[in-house]
Formats: C-alpha cells, structure tokens, sequence
C-alpha cells in the first residue's frame, strides 16, 4: 500500500522541478534600474537615464517606472517626462501618476514610512529599428527638489 504513495509523491516532484526549470528559464527583464535619490530630494537634472541595444526590431516591449517614496512626499500626485532618443525615434511624452487617494492613504505597497509605485509608460511598444536607444525620465513637478522620493527605476522586459 505504500508504493501508490510513493508514486504520487514522486511524480509531484517531477512536476514541481519541472515547473521550477521553466521558471528559471523564463527571461527577464531587459532592463531593470533603481537609482537612489539623495537626500530624499529629486531635483530636476537627476534624471534615471539608461540606455541599451536593440537588436531585434520586430521586439514588442512594455517600459514601466518605478518609485519609492516617503511619507514626506507632498502631493497626491506626479508628473514625470519620458525621453525616448536613438535611430529613427525621438520621442517624449508627459505622464501624470496618483501618488495617493483622495482619502490621503497612499497607492502601491508600503512598509513603514516607505511606499512603492510601479506604473506602465509603453505598453506593447516597438523601437522602429536596431541600435542604441537612451531612455530618460525626469520629475516635472514645480517643487525643485522634489523631496520624499528615497529612489525612482526603469523597468523595460519583452512582451509576451
């Protein structure tokens, strides 16, 4: 009686290996940047700025911002510029994000006085040929520096 046990318990870990090899083999993103800001303080001309190689123009895309911030930070909202440069693409394009509810709890995901924003800036997007692109993104807010921002990133991964 023991053996059918056994059985399930060994095709159970042939599954979970399995699904453990796709995981590990599944890319990730392109990209990924977190850049501290120091002090707390964003000021205009620090911007994150990468840059990486296109090689497959045909690639779908989805570039995303990331954001830490304090319970310092002011508003309940903020404005970011995006700044796509490389061959054939010049782009750039103003964002607005909500920071926080009406209620004046904040969005994302927080721990302590720290909290976390992800937000979508292209989403199935294609650079228009091969080559070096630079993507920039820069606070576009009055208040310069922008304080209660601990840390901002780039986020660019294929489309499945």
């Amino acid at each position: 009686m023991e053996r059918p046990n056994c059985l399930k318990t060994s095709k159970l870990l042939f599954v979970f290996a399995l699904l453990l090899l796709f995981y590990r083999c599944s890319p990730g993103p392109i990209l990924d940047v977190n850049i501290p800001v120091p002090d707390n303080k964003w000021l205009h001309h620090n911007s994150a700025k990468v840059s990486f190689e296109n090689k497959d123009s045909a690639a779908v895309y989805h570039l995303f911002f990331k954001i830490r911030n304090t319970s310092a930070y002011p508003y309940a909202n903020l404005y970011v510029i995006l700044h796509i440069n490389g061959p054939s693409l010049s782009k750039t394009i103003r964002y607005p994000f909500k920071m926080a509810h009406k209620t004046g709890m904040w969005t994302g995901k927080g721990s302590g006085n720290l909290y976390s924003n992800t937000f979508i800036l292209l989403k199935n997007f294609r650079f228009p040929a091969t080559g070096v692109y630079t993507i920039d993104i820069e606070q576009n807010m009055q208040d310069d520096p922008l304080i209660g921002i601990s840390d901002i990133g780039l986020v660019l991964s294929k489309a499945e």
